[in-house]
């Protein structure tokens, strides 16, 4: 394993992340692997479901 180097969207170096904490997150990942799982989202985003209005029936003569 080796060491993690994490840059802005400039490019710059923000943090490196050791292999003693990957070795960490690892073993904690090991015990409890809800810790780091995403969670998903299913169906379509927004809130309100969308209303489509009928068109007026009109009576065939």
């Amino acid at each position: 394993m080796h060491e993690v180097k994490v840059f802005d969207s400039y490019g710059k170096l923000k943090k490196v992340i050791s292999i003693n904490t990957l070795n960490r997150r690892e073993n904690q990942q090991i015990d409890n692997p809800s810790i780091f799982s995403k969670k998903k989202r299913f169906g379509r985003l927004g809130g309100k479901p969308v209303k489509r209005q009928e068109k007026p029936k009109t009576p065939n003569n």
